[in-house]
């Protein structure tokens, strides 16, 4: 049997982890600013220059930027969420042709996951409330994302579909630092 103290203690506990997460939330834009720019300059660190050889195979993923543009910042923030979990995927598999410096790739890789993580306890996710546009968003998020993971499929992960992959990243990180920003 707990005592009054012991209870106080758990209410005291309980009172001081709310408030540090709420205060961390509240900085969630400020962190996430820092975050963004230190994956920009691991992808940088990652690898060279963009080859020459890879011009020519430009591709055009086209992000849906609408995705990032609705009222309510929680979707914003549950839009880039998505976005963090799918650029994680995309660069944690058939790195093998990708000439980076694995290091970085471990960094950039570890500041993702940390972002994922930090949006995740920041985000109401209102399970009984799913919007529609919600779901819009997700779904042009995801064929997104499965256009690169396919570019890079049907090139057989070779360096500059990888190369091709970082650049469209880097313009995508750009973006939602953009968003962020005005959040």
């Amino acid at each position: 049997i707990m005592n009054a103290f012991g209870w106080i203690q758990i209410g005291l506990i309980m009172l001081c982890t709310t408030t540090i997460s709420s205060l961390q939330c509240n900085h969630l834009p400020l962190q996430q600013r820092k975050l963004i720019k230190n994956s920009l300059q691991l992808l940088d660190k990652m690898g060279e220059k963009f080859p020459q050889q890879c011009l020519r195979e430009k591709m055009s993923f086209k992000f849906p930027e609408q995705v990032l543009k609705p009222r309510q910042k929680e979707t914003v923030k549950v839009a880039i969420e998505e976005i963090f979990q799918h650029i994680f995927y995309i660069f944690s598999k058939n790195l093998t042709l990708a000439a980076w410096d694995r290091t970085a790739l471990e960094q950039f890789q570890n500041g993702l996951y940390q972002q994922m993580e930090r949006l995740e306890a920041c985000v109401i996710k209102k399970q009984t409330h799913y919007f529609r546009s919600k779901e819009v968003n997700r779904l042009k998020l995801k064929k997104y994302f499965q256009k690169i993971d396919c570019f890079l499929k049907d090139k057989h992960h070779n360096l500059c579909s990888w190369e091709i992959s970082r650049a469209e990243m880097r313009r995508c990180l750009q973006l939602i630092d953009k968003v962020i920003r005005k959040l």
